[in-house]
């Protein structure tokens, strides 16, 4: 996921503050050149939620599967 989102131009827990995950999606999906796995977007939910809340995650919701729609 690192090598992702660095393609993305996300380098860095900081660069993810504030992000909408879908538009995180759409760059790794215009840096790939291809339609990503879905599960990178569930990814970048909880990735995103880590940036913005400190570093926390809510109970429950420490997998990626657990950001699933």
């Amino acid at each position: 996921m690192t090598e992702h989102l660095i393609r993305a131009e996300f380098p860095t827990i900081e660069n993810l503050k504030g992000q909408r995950p879908d538009d995180i999606y759409t760059a790794d999906c215009i840096a790939t050149g291809t339609q990503v796995d879905r599960y990178d977007l569930y990814c970048y939910r909880l990735a995103v939620h880590y940036a913005d809340y400190e570093r926390q995650l809510p109970e429950g919701k420490t997998n990626w599967w657990d950001w699933k729609n």
